[in-house]
């Protein structure tokens, strides 16, 4: 396991994965179980608040916006891995953007804990413990 690209290809598998199922729940819809969490789906896809500018936008809206976002980052974080792995790059090309991709998941990832629930938190902290430990192995990479 001190190999990086095996920890790069974990990584890639659990951005592509983390993507695609995040993916899959943007097509489900709320559905409420009694009468509070009727009324609360109901405000929250119904009622729409003024944004200003003229944008009239629902908490869903909202909710749907930044969901996508975060799938389509990870999703993007898997195939440019993916790119990168399959071109075989300088190690120290790869090193520089892995650091960036830990910065950027790490922030997501803190992000996740302070206000998600168990499979968001658990899936982004394993793409950063391994996007980090490949970051850690590459050979002759400079620690820039």
């Amino acid at each position: 396991m001190k190999n990086y690209r095996t920890w790069l290809t974990i990584a890639i598998v659990l951005q592509l994965l983390t993507g695609l199922i995040h993916g899959v729940a943007l097509f489900i819809s709320p559905q409420p179980s009694n009468d509070s969490e009727k009324q609360l789906v109901d405000l929250f896809t119904g009622q729409q608040m003024d944004m200003g500018a003229g944008y009239h936008r629902t908490l869903y809206d909202l909710f749907m916006s930044v969901s996508t976002c975060f799938t389509l980052l990870f999703l993007f974080g898997g195939v440019l891995n993916w790119y990168l792995f399959r071109k075989r790059i300088a190690n120290d090309v790869l090193a520089g953007i892995l650091v960036i991709q830990i910065v950027i998941f790490g922030v997501g990832f803190a992000v996740m804990l302070v206000f998600a629930f168990l499979p968001p938190i658990v899936l982004s902290g394993l793409v950063f413990l391994v996007l980090a430990l490949a970051r850690l192995t590459i050979p002759g990479a400079k620690t820039s």
